[in-house]
């Protein structure tokens, strides 16, 4: 990729806005504008029965509440593990004996430099949570069918969530062969 300029047009709380001008083959240039993002973590919260733990929280910038895995924004220096446990405990009060990767996704690559990696939490032993001040979050507790049930009918939109539960299943079921 050949970009002739770069310049930040908006920094943010939570994001940076990057307009660069890039090279496109026989094509020329043209301006693109970047959402720069630290990236995330989220994580499946998986019991011992099967059953996973979804949170349903407030989500304004589509005006919904949604189903979703816990997650959330990586910390300066944050390992994404660290960060998968951390927003775990947070959000749910759970803590867990094991987080296994079920690797990363690219949220929006058209507009977004935004990497959320993904974990399964097993082993799970419940705490108190400790949400920040502009989350008010429900922990619902369902059979892992249901919930992929769920994602598969659209009733759960949420991408993260989505791949986190379908890389699940491919798991067990990669693991049961």
């Amino acid at each position: 990729m050949n970009c002739d300029s770069r310049e930040i047009v908006f920094n943010g709380l939570v994001y940076d806005i990057e307009q660069m001008q890039v090279e496109i083959g026989s094509h020329g240039s043209h301006t693109f504008q970047i959402i720069r993002h630290p990236g995330g973590a989220g994580v499946l919260p998986v019991h011992a029965d099967g059953s996973v733990s979804l949170i349903r929280q407030l989500r304004p910038a589509v005006g919904a509440v949604l189903l979703e895995i816990p997650a959330g924004r990586l910390g300066p220096g944050e390992a994404p593990l660290v960060c998968a446990g951390r927003e775990l405990r947070e959000e749910t009060g759970m803590l867990a004996d094991a987080l296994l990767p079920l690797g990363m996704i690219h949220s929006s690559p058209g507009v977004f430099d935004e990497v959320i990696h993904l974990y399964a939490a097993t082993g799970i032993s419940q705490g108190e949570a400790e949400p920040e001040d502009d989350e008010d979050i429900e922990v619902i507790r369902l059979p892992f069918a249901e919930a992929l049930a769920m994602a598969a009918e659209g009733r759960i939109s949420d991408a993260k969530t989505i791949v986190a539960l379908f890389r699940w299943e491919q798991r067990c079921t990669t693991q049961a062969t």
